[in-house]
């Protein structure tokens, strides 16, 4: 154990963010097979690195824990570990002091905050995002500072034999006529542009009258105007992730605006079809999916020098933008 690399990585904070973060212990384990790598996620995304062949340990983060006598037992508990590095993917400043209090002697961070610089952070720069690249790239800056070269960005996700076979009887029980299975996520926790209900549901429509498709809405709290439209079926309703992430596998392609499922559907090879903007804080440059065959649709040029109002949360994509019910539906058809 002496001479044994020990890596922790920690990523406590929303799905999509934790996917991307998937090719860090697979790249660091080709160059050092016979590291030991640990993930800190929160209790939620889990399930994103269960049954990882290239992750050792999963440690939660429990961000409600505050107070003294929980700070300690984190430091305790990650000290037991006797980690060599920490590569914090997210600045925190808790977790910050945690690590540093356990005696992790390489400790990596993203940015130039003050905690940082007190606790002998080591960091690495975005630069302003230029030139820009993808959040996994910048996200495997981190290993590249420790001298791991990667050599590809694809996110993964694994499924055991046994969560195949569910998904496969999944798809049979939607799929019962050899349908394709379309699923649509209509929501995307203000994250990034995204239509509004009611187009979301004439697309939902238009798909469920085609005879040759079948529609999952895949949100975990769908809209109250999206629920219950015939022919529709809504099977990830208030369900675990990981039973979600087995039933996204057995879809043809997800809609979607750029939002976690997108990237779960990237990370089980599914095909997307995607909504964004060209902001940069928002582009599929930094945020598109990686590793499976997608569409990205983006609103007309002259749209976004007009209407844009800066902020993604107030981008619903209305008027004459060319993101709509019809031009997805005709983009999804030629695609799949």
């Amino acid at each position: 154990m002496n001479n044994q690399l020990r890596i922790l990585i920690s990523r406590p904070d929303r799905i999509g963010d934790v996917v991307l973060s998937t090719p860090l212990p697979r790249e660091i384990k080709k160059k050092y097979p016979d590291s030991f790598v640990a993930v800190l996620v929160r209790n939620y995304t889990k399930d994103i690195y269960l049954n990882n062949p290239f992750v050792d340990e999963i440690i939660i983060y429990n961000e409600n824990a505050k107070g003294l006598k929980n700070f300690v037992e984190d430091v305790k508990k990650i000290r037991s570990y006797k980690f060599t590095h920490a590569l914090m993917l997210l600045p925190n400043e808790r977790i910050n002091y945690i690590l540093f209090l356990a005696g992790i002697k390489i400790r990596i961070g993203v940015g130039h905050k003050l905690y940082q610089f007190l606790t002998f952070t080591k960091y690495v720069d975005r630069k302003k995002y230029i030139p820009l690249r993808h959040e996994a790239d910048y996200s495997l800056d981190l290993i590249r500072k420790i001298g791991i070269n990667p050599t590809s960005l694809e996110p993964e996700i694994f499924l055991h034999d046994e969560e195949k076979k569910i998904a496969h009887e999944f798809r049979n029980s939607i799929s019962v006529n050899g349908e394709k299975i379309i699923g649509i996520n209509t929501t995307s926790g203000n994250s990034a542009p995204n239509l509004n209900s009611t187009e979301y549901k004439k697309l939902i429509e238009k798909f469920a009258k085609n005879k040759s498709y079948k529609v999952v809405v895949t949100d975990l709290y769908p809209p109250t105007d999206i629920q219950n439209i015939p022919n529709v079926v809504y099977p990830m309703k208030d369900d675990s992730l990981r039973n979600n992430i087995i039933k996204f596998s057995a879809l043809d392609v997800l809609v979607s605006a750029s939002t976690g499922p997108m990237h779960i559907c990237a990370a089980l090879k599914v095909k997307t079809v995607s909504l964004f903007c060209p902001l940069t804080a928002c582009s599929p440059k930094l945020w598109g999916p990686l590793g499976n065959e997608s569409k990205v649709i983006l609103p007309k040029e002259n749209y976004c020098k007009k209407f844009c109002p800066i902020d993604p949360k107030k981008c619903k994509y209305e008027g004459d933008s060319g993101v709509n019910a019809d031009k997805i539906y005709e983009e999804v058809i030629k695609f799949i």
